[in-house]
């Protein structure tokens, strides 16, 4: 295991009175910046509740599990619904980002949750497995047929889901669990991403400024989880580019940088995914696309 703070090649360092963690080459990405450096509500069963209630955004059950395809009934009135109109701003094809194009990024740009990593020690001191749920229910104080309940499964069967073929994944319940995972399969020469919004605006409507840049054809994909504290689920997939797509608000006023991934191969996802609703193509025939949503971090290499 690797300590953050022995892995000169990265961008992290600890500040001297706090022992918080900092960036040795600034900027580091601001979704990172609040997840190293945990509000006291972290880990509580409050942070659950307000998750539930708050949020029935279900990007995130499309994105990060495309063997199997599921969305939980019990996080939204109309599941299929609301996933057709959440994905239809997630999902296009690689001919589809033409400079000028306008874009919808309310649900792109929107928080999932607020919940921020535990120290390594605590997290491990958690139980986190399916054949778990009472003690983990006892540990949150959460009634076992609650919603909140249902979100506890819903995140740790989501992590259990056999690796398809050509994908390696893994759940981090830290950063020092995340950073050992990606550092193990991409070594410690990398970089991490995130989307980018100049400034927070309630203008949602963006136009492509540029050209995508390709900025990485071995990464690792990690993608917030809903739970009480922060959960990543961590993938890497064969024949996968990762692009930053540049954008200009509407009135020119905000810039932003959205991360989208491509998937050359297909052909192992569910044919019931969303994504081939969407598009009207069939698994394995041609490259599906996504943009990543607010909280997910890109690690690739320098």
């Amino acid at each position: 295991m690797f300590q953050l703070e022995e892995m000169l090649m990265l961008p992290f360092c600890r500040h001297k009175n706090t022992g918080n963690l900092c960036s040795r080459t600034p900027p580091m990405p601001k979704s990172l910046q609040i997840l190293i450096n945990p509000p006291s509500s972290a880990g509580n069963t409050k942070a659950l509740a307000e998750m539930f209630h708050s949020n029935t955004n279900t990007v995130d059950s499309l994105l990060g599990s495309y063997a199997v395809y599921k969305i939980n009934p019990s996080t939204t009135t109309n599941p299929d619904k609301e996933a057709e109109a959440d994905g239809k701003g997630i999902f296009f094809l690689e001919n589809q980002l033409p400079v000028g194009r306008t874009l919808k990024v309310n649900e792109i740009l929107k928080t999932m949750n607020k919940a921020s990593f535990l120290p390594r020690q605590i997290a491990q001191s958690i139980p986190f497995s399916s054949r778990k749920f009472p003690e983990i229910f006892n540990y949150f104080s959460v009634e076992p047929n609650s919603n909140e309940a249902d979100l506890i499964k819903q995140t740790i069967q989501n992590c259990e889901i056999p690796a398809m073929k050509g994908e390696q994944r893994y759940c981090a319940t830290s950063l020092e669990s995340l950073i050992d995972w990606t550092v193990s399969k991409l070594g410690k020469n990398i970089q991490v991403l995130s989307n980018y919004v100049e400034e927070e605006t309630e203008n949602r409507v963006f136009a492509i400024a540029r050209v995508a840049k390709k900025v990485g054809e071995t990464e690792m994909v990690c993608h917030k989880l809903k739970y009480a504290y922060a959960v990543f689920l961590c993938h890497s997939i064969e024949k996968t580019t990762a692009y930053t797509v540049p954008l200009v608000s509407a009135d020119g006023s905000t810039k932003a940088k959205l991360l989208a991934i491509c998937h050359e191969d297909t052909s192992a996802w569910s044919p019931d995914h969303l994504a081939f609703q969407i598009l009207k193509v069939k698994p394995g025939t041609v490259p599906v696309c996504h943009f990543l949503t607010k909280e997910t971090l890109v690690w690739v290499p320098k």
